[in-house]
């Protein structure tokens, strides 16, 4: 068993001897598979620039490793040249384990950003978009308010950060300025007259606008922790930067280009009425019927929908991909209380209509302009596009509740990634990622030269001292030290997400002193034994059999704290705690255990042994 386990360990640590090599990696937007006429584009172009590659097709997506960072560097640009909008490009650190030991499972440990590095992003949240978002929001919130109080409005739209409301009389305008002052105290109301018609503009007062600015920045900030936490990355840093900055840092993750695609998506739903009545070939050529407009499916296929908005996606609480009957895949919505109720009341009055489901994102505009500011310049603001889909169309066959379901969407993929953005929340904002780079240990290559000499140091102290000391049982338990420190590496490896840190490697030498703990508690019962003159069989049964209970009590004891800072830690903490509680395990395993088969093996047959190497 000591033997079968050790090996499994060894096994399962054996990746950490490759290394990694620079490598670029190219994935397809919105499910889109990667195929070989995409890796032939790339292959030409980096041929053409003298870039020596080795490039591997595996499920849809494309690994190009290089020998080098620079090229690495050049090649995503001219990657992402010869591709187009249609494919991410994204730069990765890709394990140069053999494939035969990844179609196994195996995968070498996971490092930090404080010892490895990782990808780095730097997102910027489009403000203005924000601000129009707002406005929008108000116009409708406006139209509402008023219309339920029974004050007929001519109309209403957004002017930069006012909104503007307009009457046919003033005697309306002012019941309306009255209503709205006593509701809105956010806002400085002011009614003035223009061509004979009344007007109410509605405009944020400072406090108001600082407000809104910085609840984008906060709300975009929790969306894309809760992006990271769906990715599964282990110990990641999501900060703001300046006043509509994020930085998002990832370690130890291998998918990023996935992650550059979900974390830069900002995509959300609206669901809206299908105008079924209009003539849709005039509508697409320009002559729309009042209070719609004309959006297009994946096919380019118009779709006359109504302007207001039934629902959006911000009511969301909840997406998850399946198959429907017929084996085609779909998307599971459940709606927040309030959004259950505005759904279930619209439904009910319009049984037996179409409803359309519009798909909603936000695209960079590419600037042509060879002297315009490029990503990461200083000043460089991107410029976004509003790219709307109609995903599906359904006739309203019941009231609906908090929960129905969305199909006709291409394939399994874009319904899972679907599914995972609206269940990590709407992106408040558009937000651009402005730059992406890989990132050296935060900490500095001679904070982390220190760790690995103070963990290397403390091993050699202790191997030799438990020698001098202990002699051939001390040579056993220096054999135990390497056995546990291979099991802790095997171990780590195989879990998903875990990543070694500093303060990890903190946790393995003080695991590597309590496990010598628990040999020194074994042997000094063991002389303790001996000198009340009992044989040497029975020495070492005692010395194992009562040791083991003290060892026990101090490892159990530990291991609950570690559990506990697991459970209520974060980042590093929680990183720490991890390399505890599994070093802990191990050195139970292998100063008791372990260790206990080497002596009977050694000496368990031999009756009449006098004395022991001890």
């Amino acid at each position: 068993m000591v033997v079968l386990i050790i090996l499994i360990g060894a096994f399962y640590a054996l990746p950490n001897l490759y290394g990694e090599d620079p490598a670029l990696q190219v994935s397809g937007a919105h499910g889109l598979d990667v195929d070989s006429a995409a890796m032939g584009s790339v292959q030409k172009a980096l041929d053409g620039a003298g870039i020596k590659a080795r490039y591997e097709l595996e499920n849809g997506q494309l690994m190009v490793r290089f020998n080098t960072t620079e090229d690495q560097l050049v090649a995503r640009d001219l990657a992402s040249k010869a591709l187009g909008e249609n494919y991410i490009t994204a730069l990765n650190l890709a394990p140069a384990t053999p494939a035969w030991m990844r179609s196994l499972g195996m995968h070498p440990l996971k490092l930090g950003l404080d010892l490895r590095g990782g990808v780095h992003f730097l997102m910027e949240v489009d403000m203005d978009a924000a601000m129009k978002k707002m406005t929008d929001q108000l116009v409708n919130d406006f139209r509402t308010e008023l219309r339920n109080n029974g004050i007929r409005l001519s109309g209403a739209r957004a002017e930069g950060d006012s909104v503007v409301v307009a009457f046919r009389d003033s005697k309306t305008r002012d019941d309306a300025l009255s209503l709205l002052t006593s509701k809105h105290k956010d806002f400085k109301l002011q009614g003035y007259d223009q061509d004979d018609r009344f007007f109410i503009r509605a405009t944020m007062t400072p406090q108001k606008l600082s407000e809104v600015r910085t609840n984008a920045v906060d709300q975009n900030i929790n969306i894309i922790r809760n992006r990271v936490n769906e990715l599964g990355v282990a110990e990641p840093l999501v900060q703001r930067q300046g006043a509509d900055r994020v930085v998002v840092e990832l370690p130890g993750i291998q998918d990023t280009a996935r992650a550059k695609e979900i974390l830069g998506a900002t995509a959300t739903l609206e669901f809206r009425l299908v105008d079924n009545t209009a003539d849709v070939a005039a509508a697409a050529q320009g002559h729309v019927p009042a209070g719609t407009e004309v959006l297009y499916d994946a096919r380019h296929y118009p779709v006359v929908v109504a302007k207001q908005v039934i629902l959006t996606g911000d009511h969301i609480v909840d997406a998850s991909s399946s198959a429907d009957e017929n084996g085609r895949p779909q998307v599971n919505i459940s709606l927040d209380s309030r959004g259950g109720n505005i759904m279930s009341n619209f439904t009910k009055d319009n049984v037996g209509k179409p409803m359309a489901t519009n798909f909603i994102e936000y695209k960079v505009i590419q600037d042509d302009d060879p002297n315009a500011l490029k990503p990461g310049d200083p000043g460089y603001k991107p410029k976004f596009k509003k790219v709307e889909q109609i995903i599906n169309v359904a006739t309203i066959q019941t009231r609906l509740g908090s929960s129905f379901r969305i199909t006709g969407i291409d394939s399994v993929k874009e319904a899972h990634n679907l599914a995972l953005l609206l269940r990590a929340g709407a992106l408040i904002a558009p937000i651009q990622i402005v730059e992406e780079r890989t990132i050296g240990p935060s900490l500095g290559q001679q904070n982390i030269d220190n760790g690995m000499k103070a963990m290397l140091y403390g091993m050699i102290f202790l191997v030799l001292f438990m020698i001098v000391y202990y002699k051939a049982f001390g040579f056993i338990a220096d054999l135990a030290l390497v056995f546990n420190m291979v099991l802790i590496v095997g171990v780590m490896s195989m879990i998903p997400g875990a990543t070694m840190t500093l303060p990890g490697i903190a946790g393995i030498v003080l695991t590597l002193g309590m496990a010598v703990d628990a040999n020194v508690l074994i042997y000094e019962r063991i002389r303790e034994e001996l000198r009340a003159g009992r044989p040497v069989q029975a020495a070492i049964n005692e010395g194992y059999s009562r040791a083991f209970v003290t060892i026990a009590d101090s490892n159990i004891t530990t291991f609950i704290t570690g559990l506990i800072l697991f459970m209520v830690g974060t980042g590093s903490v929680k990183g720490f705690a991890l390399v505890l509680m599994i070093g802990l395990a191990s050195s139970m395993f292998t100063a008791v255990t372990a260790c206990r088969a080497i002596v009977n093996w050694i000496w368990g047959g031999r009756a009449n042994l006098k004395t022991l190497s001890i």
